[in-house]
């Protein structure tokens, strides 16, 4: 089954930044919508950001817009996530997940690849 792999997630503290990445095998997903959802313990999966398979349309959770940047470069299959001014809040294991489709969508059901997901701690 084909599978997204991210990378990047770690510890870091309060105001920090991190740059999320996900390989996308191949040129199967060149032509998808991808998007960054997070899991914090307890909690249920949340949207993040999501990228149309063209890159000019992105969407942003209200939590995280002005500080996350969402990008992906088709050529090298690669999907990446800028996290500025990091906060507590912020931590959850981060999952990349693509559509079906090439329209950038906030609804996790419309995502029918993903990833294992990579941690990110944000400490005070």
């Amino acid at each position: 089954q084909v599978q997204l792999m991210e990378s990047g997630g770690g510890l870091v503290q309060a105001g920090g930044s991190l740059r999320l990445s996900c390989r996308a095998p191949g040129g199967t997903f060149a032509m998808k919508a991808m998007g960054w959802f997070r899991q914090a313990p307890g909690k249920e999966r949340e949207f993040v950001a999501s990228i149309s398979w063209t890159g000019t349309t992105t969407y942003y959770a209200e939590s995280v817009q002005g500080r996350f940047i969402i990008s992906r470069d088709r050529a090298s299959s690669m999907m990446f996530l800028q996290m500025n001014s990091l906060k507590v809040e912020d931590t959850a294991v981060y999952y990349c997940g693509a559509q079906a489709g090439g329209a950038a969508s906030r609804l996790a059901v419309e995502y029918g690849y993903w990833g294992q997901g990579t941690q990110v701690t944000v400490s005070s």
